[in-house]
């Protein structure tokens, strides 16, 4: 290959990732539904804090419930085509969010949740998948900077749906108009940012499939490490235990996610609350990205034991934690859970290889779309039966905590399955 060739690549690789950095920021608004939590449940859900959070997690959910489809249909059609597509599904549901009424809070959860997840969804293995093909070398260091895009579009948005809420009426009031906002942001940045978005030329020599020899030699099953689709990850039991394990990791940051601001309030904190959502966007983007490098050095599965022993302490201490400490907690609560989100799709790539990487991740995510519903119903719950006082409800985090520790202990039997992972 001549030097031309070569620096047009590596400027196309380079855009690529501009490209995907900023459709993922537009994704962090997902890390700030406590913002819009307390006006949401008492102006359109009667004052129920889970049915509203549900809209929170069914987004989530739907984003990984869609996101293998949308790496199916990133080799089917084309990255940037998916990827527009998204785009176009994630700015109507948050379009259609702001009409919603307290008449049919349902369509809530169809417009912001089904649709808005979907877009999401469309969106994100994708943009990850396409990124590391580009970056082969450096796959944890660009999935860090991607993933700490969509924690730090969080740090963004915040103090911007802040200021719509305010402009709008305020809490209570603002939060259709702001949607509809959001709506039009992502219509533009998400198409144009898609429009850039393309994968390298393939290389042939690596793009053989365990499984498919030449027709002249044996055909053996696929091993872990080697390339597999979706239909061959299924076959493994190293697929379901990393999705379990996913599932349980993120109960906690998910779990203060949701109710970040709330928790602050309640706490006595209502001047400065918002500093909790602006903590964990920040610390989370954070995390992506420090989590994804040291993976790089000590390896997934050594990373991911770190942050659940992390995630099962915090998630106690928040019932300690008084005053500006709850700060810090929300924040390292933030760190931590921003490192999954980063070594997740490095792990999938690592075990089942990257070329099904979009798709495979995709159907991965699953774990953590199970996970975001049950996390937003049982801190839903204790928070309804909390009130005012604050204490009813960290029994949601002791549960967060145990299912850590349960991560903590499927994980190690997984690392004895993949003794070259480390």
């Amino acid at each position: 290959m001549n030097s031309q060739a070569l620096t047009t690549k590596s400027r196309q690789r380079y855009i690529t990732l501009a490209a995907a950095i900023a459709v993922q920021l537009c994704m962090g608004t997902a890390y700030v539904w406590s913002v819009f939590q307390t006006g949401v449940a008492n102006t359109i859900f009667g004052g129920d804090n889970a049915a509203a959070g549900l809209s929170f997690s069914l987004l989530l959910a739907f984003l990984s419930l869609t996101s293998g489809i949308g790496g199916k249909l990133a080799t089917t059609f084309s990255t940037r085509t998916v990827i527009m597509v998204g785009g176009v599904i994630l700015g109507a549901g948050f379009a259609l969010a702001s009409l919603v009424t307290a008449e049919h809070p349902w369509l809530l959860w169809v417009t912001y949740g089904v649709l808005g997840g979907t877009g999401m969804g469309f969106i994100y293995s994708p943009t990850i998948a396409c990124v590391q093909k580009w970056f082969p070398d450096k796959k944890g260091l660009v999935t860090g900077f991607i993933v700490s895009a969509l924690g730090f579009g969080g740090v963004v948005f915040t103090p911007v749906i802040e200021y719509f809420i305010g402009a709008f009426g305020g809490q209570g009031v603002g939060e259709s108009g702001t949607f509809l906002v959001l709506g039009g942001i992502f219509l533009v940045v998400c198409t144009t940012g898609g429009f850039f978005m393309k994968n390298p030329p393939a290389a042939p020599e690596t793009e053989k499939i365990a499984g498919t020899e030449d027709s002249n030699m044996k055909v053996t099953a696929p091993r872990l490490g080697q390339e597999m689709s979706p239909t061959q990850m299924f076959r493994q039991p190293a697929y379901y235990l990393i999705t379990i394990i996913f599932m349980l990791a993120c109960m906690g940051g998910l779990m203060m996610i949701g109710f970040a601001k709330p928790i602050a309030v309640a706490k006595g904190l209502t001047e400065t609350a918002t500093i909790g959502v602006l903590l964990i966007s920040v610390f989370n983007s954070a995390g992506r990205l420090i989590w994804g490098v040291l993976s790089d050095k000590f390896g997934r599965t050594n990373i991911i034991m770190v942050i659940l022993v992390g995630n099962a302490i915090l998630s106690l201490l928040v019932s300690k934690a008084d005053g500006n400490w709850i700060f810090l907690i929300i924040g390292l609560i933030g760190f931590f859970y921003g490192g999954l989100l980063s070594n997740f799709p490095s792990l999938t790539a690592d075990l089942f290889g990257p070329k099904h990487m979009a798709a495979n991740y995709g159907f991965v995510l699953l774990g953590f779309g199970a996970g975001a519903v049950i996390a937003s119903q049982i801190a839903g719950y204790y928070k309804n039966v909390a009130a005012t006082d604050i204490t009813l409800m960290y029994p949601a985090f002791t549960i967060a905590a145990v299912c850590a520790v349960v991560g903590l202990a499927l994980l190690m039997v997984l690392k004895k399955m993949t003794p070259s992972q480390k």
